[in-house]
Order: structure tokens, then C-alpha cells, then sequence
């Protein structure tokens, strides 16, 4: 079995949460055995048994790819999707539907609504995400596997240290993540507050925004650079989770966030907001937030959370890579077999 891996963003000018999880999905499933490259665009002669595409893949590439004799899984990130309510969801389906009727398809095609039908197989990261392809997408359930992502080694087997005063925000510095705004709760609530992570660019206003409250409020917002505690050394940023008294993370939307299982597997205590992703992953295992444009009930929840944090529940172990690659193989296997 070899398995094609592909992907639209490109690292070098994004960095997040997908990147990782491709990195450690290629690797993870190397260690197994299974034969994996990443797509050669310039590479016709490029062959394999899968096409595994996380993003959502044009229909009419799905399509090419099957005459082609490859299997296409989709891996999508519906975070987006998945803060809307169930009503909400059922009437977009109903809208869909009714579209593709009445609609010529000529005018609807770049909407790739096709493409998960098309697919072999879809894999979600939480059930949630399973139940938001069923009434999007009208996708059958069997076509649908929800698998959780892994964390590496170096969270799963860091070792206790005494926790110190700061709550700790692992996240990229954009809107979609609130970070001001988790600052600006920070400082009203007199939480301390560790945020840890870059902005896409250094120049975007909201990023700007973030860095002059910093300096305005040194004693309560922890920042130490774009430059500092880089993602990338998995084994220092297991060792601020295991100094935090707790991890926040109070984004707009999410699929399923890799920095919440990192926290989770050094048995950092959880702030999330009040989201299906959320509920779905940890249940009574976190304590959450809900999603405000109040500073005054966030500063609330955060000094709730704050006081709290010593004597909440340890969240579960996430599973590690391998485990989840193990998973994945699975899937590829039946979607071998499946006519």
C-alpha cells in the first residue's frame, strides 16, 4: 500500500495546527510501514494506492484521481461549520439541496458540494465533525470515520514539575483565536496569562494590538516573542504546559486543537470555549467558556477557572501518533477492499 499525502497551504507561509498533524501523520504511518510521499505536482509518473487530501479536494480532481485507479480520503478541518447549531446546519443541507435542483450546476460547481460524496472515505477529527458532514453533505455514515488526532512523544512522557502562577494560551495571533480578547480578560480578571505562539505576520493590526497590551501589562501578559518557544521544539513547549496552572484557549472555532491535547497530555487543566468540538473531545474532563464578546463574563470565567485550576479533574491521555496511524491504516485497508 502507498499512500499519496496532499495538501493546498503551503508551510512556508502558514503555520498551524495542519501542518502538524501532516508532518506527524507521514511519519507516524513510516514508522507502521506503510509507504507514504507527498505529491510531486510537477511528477506525472508519480504513482500510489491512496490519495489522501486534507482540505477539500475539486470534485473533478476527486474524479480524476479514481479513473486514475487511487482511492480518495478527504480530511477537511470543519471548524467553521461546526459552531453553527443543529437547526442551522439542517436548514444550510435543506438550502444545498434545493440549490442543486434548481440550480444550474455549471454555476455551482466551485462549491465542491460533490466532493465528499465522490470520496472513498472522509475522516473528521471528532464525531461532531461526522454529524456536520451528514447534514451539510448528506454524506452516509459509513463513509465517514471520525478519528482523533495524536500527540507526540515528548508531552505524553514529560515528567511532573511544580506549576507556577501562569495560564498558558498556545496559539497562532489572529482573530479567529482571540487572543486580545483573552488578554484583555486576563488583565481585568488579574489572571497571569503565558500566551505562546506568532502571528501570520508581524505587521497585522490584531498582532499589533496584541503586542502593545503586552507592554502595557508586563506583570499579567507573558510574551516573550515570536521568536521564543518556537513550535517546533516539542520538548520545551511540553515543559511549559507542565509549568502552567492551567491551559486556555478561547478561539472562535476549532476542529479539533492539537495545542488542547498537548496540554491535556501533560495533565495541564482545560479552559475552552463552550463549543460541540470542545464538549465532544473532554466533557466533564474541561471547564469552559462560552463564546462572548463580553470582556467582563470572560474575566469572570477565567478567575473561576484560575481559582479552580489546582483541584480540577486531569484530562484523559490522548492517544500518540502511531496509535492514530494505526487507525488510519485501517481505513485506507477497507477502503482498498471496497469496490
Amino acid at each position: 500500500m502507498k499512500v499519496i499525502l496532499s495538501c493546498y497551504n503551503p508551510s512556508m507561509l502558514t503555520h498551524g495546527g495542519q501542518q502538524i498533524q501532516i508532518e506527524q501523520t507521514q511519519a507516524a504511518l513510516e514508522t507502521i510501514g506503510v509507504s507514504v510521499e507527498p505529491v510531486r505536482w510537477w511528477d506525472a509518473r508519480q504513482t500510489g494506492d491512496i490519495f489522501h487530501h486534507f482540505g477539500r479536494l475539486p470534485a473533478h480532481l476527486v474524479q480524476f484521481a479514481q479513473e486514475k485507479g487511487l482511492k480518495v480520503v478527504i480530511s477537511e478541518l470543519l471548524g467553521g461549520q461546526g459552531v453553527r447549531s443543529p437547526a442551522r446546519l439542517r436548514f444550510e443541507g435543506l438550502v444545498r439541496r434545493v440549490a442543486l435542483r434548481t440550480i444550474p450546476r455549471r454555476l455551482l460547481v466551485n462549491f465542491n458540494w460533490e466532493t465528499y460524496l465522490l470520496a472513498d472515505a472522509c475522516v473528521v477529527s471528532t464525531p461532531w465533525e461526522a454529524q456536520v458532514l451528514a447534514w451539510l453533505f448528506d454524506v452516509p455514515p459509513e463513509k465517514v470515520h471520525s478519528l482523533t488526532n495524536g500527540v507526540e512523544e515528548e508531552f505524553l512522557n514529560s515528567q511532573p514539575v511544580e506549576r507556577g502562577p501562569w495560564l498558558v494560551c498556545t496559539a497562532t495571533i489572529a482573530p479567529v483565536k482571540r487572543v486580545v480578547e483573552l488578554a484583555e480578560a486576563a488583565v481585568q480578571a488579574k489572571t497571569p496569562l503565558w500566551v505562546v505562539g506568532k502571528p501570520y505576520r508581524p505587521s497585522d493590526p490584531y498582532a499589533l494590538r496584541f503586542f502593545e497590551l503586552a507592554k502595557e501589562h508586563p506583570r499579567l501578559l507573558r510574551y516573550e516573542g515570536p521568536g521564543a518557544y518556537p513550535l517546533q521544539d516539542r520538548a520545551k513547549l511540553a515543559q511549559v504546559y507542565r509549568q502552567s496552572r492551567g491551559f486556555v484557549l478561547l478561539s472562535q472555532w476549532e476542529s479539533l486543537s492539537l495545542a488542547a491535547l498537548e496540554a491535556a497530555a501533560c495533565q495541564c487543566p482545560l479552559l475552552l470555549t463552550d463549543l460541540p468540538w470542545a464538549r465532544t473531545v473532554f466533557a466533564e474532563k474541561a471547564r469552559y467558556c462560552p463564546l462572548t464578546n463580553s470582556t467582563a463574563r470572560t474575566a469572570a470565567a477565567l478567575r473561576s477557572f484560575y481559582d479552580a485550576a489546582p483541584s480540577l479533574p486531569v484530562p484523559s491521555r490522548p492517544l500518540n501518533w502511531v496509535e492514530v496511524a494505526k487507525q488510519l491504516a485501517k481505513i485506507y485497508e477497507s477502503v482498498l477492499k471496497s469496490k
